[in-house]
């Protein structure tokens, strides 16, 4: 009679599994990557909405102050976040 039919799974059975934790991890791992954390681009590299360079900006487009008065605000806000500020305060 043949006994090894019915011994069970094997150590097959733990085979799939660990498949499954390979993918998961691989699409968690690429998904981490891309920067699809919390619904931001991280690769955008540039000052998030609420940044005080940001807000300057804003403020510039709205026509609240006008080129000197933004490009003197700049140096200073360039000078405290330690950004290198190239001729006339502009970034380099």
């Amino acid at each position: 009679m043949n006994t090894l039919a019915h011994a069970g799974p094997g150590p097959w059975a733990l085979f799939f599994p660990l498949v499954w934790a390979v993918a998961v991890v691989g699409v968690v791992t690429l998904a981490r990557r891309a920067g699809w954390r919390r619904g931001r681009d991280l690769r955008a590299g540039g000052p998030d909405e609420h940044s005080p360079i940001a807000l300057l900006g804003h403020r510039f487009a709205a026509g609240e102050i006008d080129e000197d008065e933004y490009w003197r605000r700049l140096t200073v806000l360039e000078e405290q976040f330690g950004r290198a500020a190239g001729p006339k305060g502009r970034g380099a």
